[in-house]
């Protein structure tokens, strides 16, 4: 007997138990222990729903090869007249497109505006320190992207886009947790995430690949209807295959787009706060078993609740984790999440967001496909000036929220620049805290203890995916009036996170080869 599928349940406290999972295996194939020789686990999840949590596996059975990276990246060195092809942006989707390119012996020429990740850590440490931002490396910009310092979640529903195995097989390869392969919500963690983004960039290098950090690109070389290069840094860069994977929050980007006549669109996104708290609580919700029966990991949730036509609904929710500052420039006020690989801390928190609707921008004074990115800049202005003009962030226990009234006593938290006491709805529009107020008085039915007086709300949480969306032809995934320019990833708005983010650079690394090839 070879390569037969199963799925069996065990019991949280005997996963490790060999014996046991042999007679569950047996069992569920109607066949003898003997016959079981191994197994491989393929997915596993966990269901606490129950007094006698579940983990549930499925495993392939008596394979008939050994298991290993089927998909990982694997290219030799590029010959000395290989094409070049620039990539603009250094994130999870610029850096799966440059290994695509290099795959199809094409060499990446990469320009990315922020720094390399030892050198972006310290412009992040002083965001706590000197309370000082710096515009162009910072939480969202620099090596790896905004994913490099937001957590490392690598769960999609992109399974259609492509071979999302292929992207975690490459993230193993460069060092990630191998059981990032078999997790039904797969987690790197943002303790890990710096040394696997600079593996990959050696990796690119090492095969003739260009890597270039603080080099923000500030025009695009555009005739007839084709782009010819960009300009970045006091230089020109020629390449007739531009793959721009800027990411969500390269707000000059989107107006120089604008400015060049580009065509781009103002697009719905989502915008509210991030709810906070101690993550002892939330396993107690979660967990239906004893606290301290079972050794299971840090409680997650995911929740949504229409309320009044729009959906509200928990973000990028992070168990032991951490609210970190996520703005880009100075007088703003953004707020994101992350998590350490063990999940260990003592917090655990999630956006809660609405989403916004062009009929919310609509008044807003500017160009018509800026207006929801204006929309969102504007409210996180009025969060920094609500925090106190120091990147405080205005924040509030949630039973306060409730009843309307300002939190008049120091909030425990997790964001290190520290929190003012405020009001939130003089921060959010009334739509969104009206929609908020409902859905945190639903959630604290279903779910005791959420809405109780050990929540806070952190403001704002508001780069949940780009306002603007840059339009693509979808067979050839060009610009449809700009020939040469692929719009990828999460900026483009084609993506929500790493692995779809990922995968678009694939997919537009390899429309480039196609393109290529059919000259």
């Amino acid at each position: 007997m070879q390569d037969r599928e199963v799925e069996i349940s065990v019991e949280a406290g005997f996963l490790h138990e060999e014996a046991r999972i042999r007679r569950s295996i047996a069992k569920a194939l109607a066949c003898k222990d003997s016959e079981i020789l191994s197994w491989q686990i393929v997915r596993k999840s966990l269901d606490a729903r129950s007094r006698v949590p579940l983990y549930r596996l499925r495993l392939l059975v008596n394979p008939s090869a050994e298991p290993g990276l089927h998909f990982a990246y694997n290219a030799s060195g590029l010959s000395a007249n290989a094409p070049n092809a620039i990539v603009i942006g250094f994130g999870p989707a610029g850096m799966f497109a440059a290994l695509e390119l290099i795959r199809n012996g094409i060499r990446p020429i990469i320009l990315e505006r922020g720094s390399e990740v030892r050198q972006r850590r310290r412009d992040v440490v002083g965001i706590y320190r000197e309370r000082k931002v710096d515009p162009e490396s910072n939480y969202c910009f620099g090596e790896g992207g905004a994913g490099t310092f937001s957590d490392g979640k690598l769960y999609t529903r992109s399974t259609k886009r492509g071979n999302v195995r292929s992207v975690l097989e490459t993230l193993v390869r460069f060092g990630a947790d191998p059981d990032i392969l078999i997790e039904a919500r797969p987690h790197i963690g943002t303790n890990k995430l710096p040394e696997i983004v600079v593996r990959i960039r050696e990796a690119i290098r090492a095969a003739g690949g260009e890597v270039h950090f603080n080099t923000r690109v500030d025009d695009l070389i555009l005739q007839d209807g084709e782009i010819l290069g960009v300009r970045a840094a006091g230089s020109e860069w020629q390449g007739r295959a531009v793959i721009l994977a800027t990411g969500h929050s390269a707000r000059d980007i989107f107006e120089l787009l604008e400015r060049k006549g580009v065509e781009i669109e103002a697009k719905p996104f989502a915008l509210g706060v991030r709810v906070e708290h101690p993550q002892e609580l939330i396993n107690r919700i979660q967990y239906k078993c004893a606290p301290g029966s079972y050794e299971l990991p840090p409680a997650s949730y995911n929740l949504v609740r229409q309320v009044r036509d729009r959906g509200v609904f928990s973000f990028c929710m992070c168990p032991g984790g951490i609210i970190a500052p996520a703005m880009t420039n100075p007088g703003e006020v953004v707020v994101n999440g992350w998590s350490p690989s063990k999940r260990n801390g003592q917090f655990a928190n999630s956006g809660f967001v609405v989403q916004v609707e062009p009929s919310d921008w609509q008044q807003i004074p500017g160009p018509e496909a800026l207006k929801a990115m204006l929309f969102q800049q504007r409210v996180e202005q009025v969060a920094f000036e609500q925090g106190g003009g120091d990147l405080s962030a205005p924040a509030q226990s949630i039973r306060d929220f409730l009843h309307r009234r300002s939190s008049g006593k120091a909030l425990n938290t997790s964001y290190i620049p520290g929190v003012r006491p405020t009001d939130l709805r003089q921060v959010l529009p009334g739509f969104i805290s009206d929609r908020i107020d409902g859905a945190l008085r639903y959630f604290g039915k279903i779910m005791p203890g959420y809405a109780g007086p050990e929540g806070i709300l952190v403001g704002v949480e508001s780069r949940t995916s780009s306002p603007v969306k840059i339009p693509r032809d979808r067979e050839s995934l060009e610009h449809p009036f700009v020939k040469g320019l692929y719009p990828c990833g999460e900026g483009a708005g084609y993506a929500g996170g790493i692995v779809s983010a990922a995968l678009d650079g694939i997919a537009c690394a390899a429309k480039v080869q196609e393109s290529r090839s059919n000259r």
